[in-house]
């Protein structure tokens, strides 16, 4: 079984796929040996040669960092002797790469038919309020409503948030977006969307939002312009029910699945596993006719190249600069560095810089063209590969792969976490101790491909569970009916 891996054959380092001792020679598959000089933690760097002061760390075959000081090989490298590259905005030359990825038939799946001719893969009832004065009133109505949930109903769900209200400019516009954009999912059967009537957000802006809706579908409630909010929320739940019981799951084609990628708690396997795992999905469901979506801008920082190279033509390459640019200049605008990040347990799983969370980080978006850029609170125009303007923050990017169409989120994980967001949110493991640990967080062990397990072999694996969970099969966050949303602020509350 292997101990270490040269990710890229230009790589000066290699990295420990189970701790390593001091003293210890280990091998690569391809022969390459190291002995190391001081214990070596699981998914952390080891030095193949030795640096002086100010070299480059190359990993992923590109540089994550410098040496603070000369380095002998065998020895430790992590934050107490690499620093990042990085400083602000970059200026980018487009040398487009032609991605060769293999059209595929496409597979099938048992999903739901919308009457606009959308697909979805849930058939619930949503409850969205336009503003958080209303909360409390939205999570009673799914409480005290479940005895609707029936036949082909999967639940009645309430997504409650802050917002809605005392905002201002951008942020105001940017919440009025995602919520509609929301409403609008296809995995919602039926919506009720829940104001209170003096809010910012009123009723005839959402309505402008939203555009031509099916009332059937959409139902509204104003909470001050009613006697008894909850007597009237239940009538309009049950007319939300009747009109989801029409719908029952039929055989559809994998051409329209949208599938989101995200991670959260990486660790020094996450780049090696879980990551170019969901890289061979995408790349698969791509040559399908389907749709996968890349969030997380601030994580493709370091590793912007082997992105933006890939765009499929110049306007999609503008669009992509514009939006990386852009969000360095969100950093810069509030005073904050480019590169503050990664997080505490990035660090003690092995993440030591930006680059090295962004190298390994950007392995979920395979190798196919990119085909699109949106923007937050977009909805997916392009089939195949998109980019999508969102922070790393789990919530606030989970949120708005939700409200781009993702049907489900396929979220890698070294440390491990419960939430959901409020499409299925299938959790893959890095490594097998977290997934034997956490079994009733984690949907499907990725840490099988550390342990020997061929990277095409475990890919196939996963597909046949996405579809799985296509078909209606509950993810771990489902069956324990955790979801939630955040939506993305940037400026003042009034």
């Amino acid at each position: 079984m292997k101990r270490i891996i040269q990710i890229n054959e230009k790589d000066n380092v290699v990295v420990a796929l189970r701790p390593v001792m001091r003293g210890e020679t280990v091998s690569t598959s391809e022969g390459l040996s190291v002995t190391v000089r001081e214990d070596i933690p699981q998914g952390h760097k080891i030095a193949i040669c030795d640096m002086k002061a100010g070299e480059n760390v190359i990993k992923y075959g590109f540089p994550i960092g410098h040496t603070t000081q000369d380095v002998q090989g065998g020895s430790w490298l992590h934050t107490h002797n690499v620093r990042t590259n990085l400083k602000g905005e970059g200026k980018y030359c487009y040398h487009p790469i032609h991605p060769s990825v293999q059209k595929k038939e496409p597979g099938t799946f048992q999903g739901y038919i919308r009457p606009d001719g959308r697909v979805a893969i849930r058939n619930e009832i949503w409850i969205i309020p336009t503003v958080g004065c209303v909360n409390s009133i939205a999570r009673k109505l799914a409480a005290d409503n479940q005895d609707l949930v029936t036949g082909s109903i999967g639940g009645i769900y309430a997504f409650t948030h802050p917002f809605g209200c005392s905002q201002t400019g951008a942020d105001h516009a940017q919440t009025r977006k995602l919520l509609a954009a929301l409403v609008n999912h296809p995995n919602a059967a039926a919506v009720l969307v829940v104001g209170l009537g003096c809010e910012n957000l009123t009723h005839e802006q959402f309505l402008q939002e939203l555009g031509n809706y099916d009332k059937n579908r959409v139902k509204f409630l104003i909470c001050q312009k009613v006697e008894d909010e909850f007597e009237v929320g239940r009538t309009l739940l049950q007319e939300c029910a009747t009109y989801a019981l029409k719908f029952n799951r039929q055989l559809v084609l994998t051409t329209e699945l949208i599938v989101g990628m995200k991670c959260g708690g990486s660790d020094g396997l996450s780049g090696i596993t879980a990551n170019p795992l969901v890289g061979r999905l995408s790349d698969r469901l791509v040559a399908e006719g389907g749709t996968t979506i890349l969030t997380e801008v601030p994580e493709m920082f370091g590793a912007e190249e082997g992105l933006l190279n890939r765009c499929r033509n110049k306007d999609v390459f503008d669009k992509a600069v514009q939006m990386i640019n852009g969000f360095k200049e969100y950093f810069i605008r509030h005073g904050e560095t480019v590169y503050d990040n990664p997080s505490p347990g990035n660090k003690e799983g092995g993440i030591t810089t930006l680059e090295d969370k962004s190298c390994g980080c950007v392995q979920k978006g395979g190798n196919s063209a990119i085909s699109d850029v949106l923007d937050y609170g977009d909805q997916v125009r392009e089939k195949g590969l998109n980019m999508l303007y969102g922070p790393g923050n789990d919530l606030v990017s989970a949120t708005a792969l939700t409200a781009a169409g993702c049907h489900m989120i396929l979220f890698t994980t070294g440390r491990g976490t419960p939430f959901g967001a409020p499409v299925p949110t299938l959790k893959i493991s890095t490594n097998t101790r977290l997934y034997e640990k956490k079994k009733k967080w984690i949907d499907f062990n990725a840490g099988v491909i550390a342990e020997g397990r061929l990277l095409d072999s475990a890919a196939d694996d996963l597909y046949r569970f996405v579809l799985c969970i296509a078909s209606g099969e509950q993810t771990c966050t489902e069956q324990k009916g955790f979801r939630d949303i955040s939506i993305f602020k940037d400026g003042v509350v009034l």
